[in-house]
């Protein structure tokens, strides 16, 4: 058994990893760690555990935690600027690894490998330290890997992607709360998007020189799981050729699938998937790209990039079932 242990555990991404680790048949959560809920149960906060477990979030110095004996993995939940922060001031002992969901490590600094299996599948299994990727820029990338690593990535790519609302994260502000959100969208970010920036670094990893422009419109939607990326770009190849080379690049990963069948957002919530449409209109190919974000968008993907670092299959525990209804 794997025995973890959760920073930030009572956020959105620490409770979507609670649901899956609970249920995982190699995990053993030892801790999970919460400030603002300290000594309450987990099912307290994260109501929908109610019957699956008895764990309580821990408040105990975190430094305390990070000695206990046997201990093989943390998960780093608490946000964007924190996990920098976090490790600056504790000691994480050498045989524990870490999986870090913020933004901090991305560009791979301080030994961290930018954990998105379906790029980078080999260097994670020998990793010590993860960032796992944003849920945009996972949408996104694996949209265009496979494009990436042909070379075919020749001109300008445009992005028009929604969020659900979960994505900001669970601290409410003004375009968050329900009576704003609810029946309404809006754009944020326009062609800023923090995203953007590993979005390129992973691009280039497999198109040497790789310098168009990724023009990505970002928006709010008013539902609260699921991401729709639709991309297209300029490909001078034939619909059937451009689905054999996505299959191609995809065989060996489980779940990431590819179709010119129409999808949609309930396909994907709930899961650990990626489903990519692929279509031809003139010289441009169309993607349409959809996770949850909150799944392989964040905890899902970070269960994946556990199950790679212990050589466990990478699947073990991830094959959830969508909604459909």
């Amino acid at each position: 058994m794997i025995q973890i242990g959760i920073v930030g555990a009572a956020g959105y991404t620490g409770g979507e990893l609670l649901r899956i680790l609970v249920n995982h048949p190699h995990a053993d959560i030892r801790w999970a760690h919460s400030k603002s809920q300290a000594g309450k149960p987990v099912y307290a906060t994260h109501t929908d555990l109610l019957g699956d477990t008895e764990l309580t979030f821990s408040g105990e110095d975190i430094a305390n935690l990070l000695q206990l004996e046997g201990l093989n993995v943390i998960f780093l939940c608490s946000g964007h600027n924190e996990s920098r922060k976090f490790l600056a001031e504790y000691v994480v002992p050498a045989s524990v690894k870490i999986i870090d969901l913020s933004t901090d490590f991305r560009d791979q600094s301080e030994g961290f490998v930018y954990g998105l299996p379906e790029l980078q599948r080999e260097q994670i299994k020998t990793a010590t330290k993860i960032a796992n990727p944003g849920c945009f820029a996972t949408s996104i990338e694996l949209a265009l890997l496979p494009l990436a690593a042909a070379g075919l990535l020749t001109n300008d790519i445009h992005v028009s992607a929604i969020t659900g609302s979960t994505g900001a994260g669970q601290s409410l502000s003004a375009t968050t709360h329900f009576s704003w959100r609810n029946n309404n969208i809006s754009i944020y970010k326009a062609f800023t998007h923090q995203h953007l920036k590993e979005i390129k670094m992973s691009l280039a990893s497999l198109q040497e020189g790789f310098d168009k422009d990724v023009n990505f419109i970002p928006y709010r939607g008013d539902f609260t799981r699921g991401i729709m990326a639709n991309l297209y770009t300029h490909f001078i190849g034939t619909l059937e050729e451009a689905v054999t080379l996505y299959q191609s690049f995809y065989a060996s990963h489980p779940f990431t699938h590819v179709t010119t069948q129409d999808i949609d957002l309930k396909q994907v919530v709930n899961t650990n998937k990626c489903l990519i449409q692929l279509q031809k209109h003139g010289n441009n190919l169309l993607i349409t790209s959809e996770i949850d974000n909150l799944t392989k968008g964040a905890s899902g993907q970070a269960v994946q990039n556990m199950n790679l670092l212990f050589g466990l299959a990478e699947d073990a525990g991830l094959r959830l079932k969508a909604p459909s209804f």
